[in-house]
C-alpha cells in the first residue's frame, strides 16, 4: 500500500493507525448509502465511518469539518462552532485545490493547509472512527482521541437532530 501524506502525518506524530484499501466503485453520494457501503467493505458499524466536509464562511475562511457519515450536518450548529455567521459547501472543483483533495478522498489529516477543524462529538462514543486516508479507497481506522490531537480540532455537536 502507498503511503499517503495521512498517513505519514500520523506516522510523524508517532500515532497508530490502520489503513483499509477497498474497492471504489465511485459513488460517493451519502443518499445513495455510500457510508453504510464503506462500513461493510471495512468491517466496521456505519456510525463509525466519518466524512470530512469542507466549507467558506462569509469571510471566504475555510473550515472542515467531521462526523459519522450516517447523521447530516447542522448549519447551525456548525456555524455556531465556529463562530462564524454562514457557512456554505466548498465546490467541488475548488476542493482539490483548496485542499489538495478530491471529493470521497478527502481526509482531515495533510490538508494544503492546516484549517480550523471542527470533529463531531459522537466520534468519542467510538473505539476507532474510519477517516479517508486521501484518496478513494482507502480509510485510516484510527482512535478519535488521536485524530482530533493530530488536526488540533474542535469537539462539538454537530448532527442535525431528524
Amino acid at each position: 500500500m502507498k503511503k499517503t501524506n495521512a498517513m505519514r502525518i500520523l506516522d510523524n506524530l508517532n500515532i497508530k493507525y490502520e489503513a483499509s484499501e477497498y474497492d471504489d466503485d465511485g459513488e460517493h453520494k451519502l443518499e445513495h448509502g455510500a457510508a453504510a457501503m464503506t462500513a461493510a467493505k471495512l468491517g466496521v458499524a456505519p456510525e463509525q465511518v466519518f466524512k470530512t466536509i469542507v466549507f467558506r464562511s462569509e469571510a471566504k475562511e475555510v473550515l472542515v469539518f467531521c462526523q459519522s457519515a450516517v447523521s447530516e450536518i447542522n448549519l447551525k450548529k456548525a456555524r455556531t462552532a465556529a463562530g462564524v455567521k454562514e457557512v456554505t459547501p466548498v465546490k467541488e472543483q475548488e476542493l482539490l485545490a483548496l485542499t489538495g483533495y478530491i471529493r470521497g478522498g478527502c481526509s482531515p489529516l495533510g490538508m494544503k493547509k492546516q484549517y480550523r477543524t471542527f470533529i463531531d462529538e459522537t466520534a468519542l462514543l467510538q473505539e476507532v472512527i474510519c477517516v479517508s486516508a486521501g484518496v478513494r479507497g482507502t480509510q485510516l481506522k484510527i482512535k478519535p482521541e488521536d485524530l482530533i490531537k493530530a488536526v488540533n480540532a474542535t469537539v462539538c455537536d454537530l448532527v442535525l437532530e431528524k
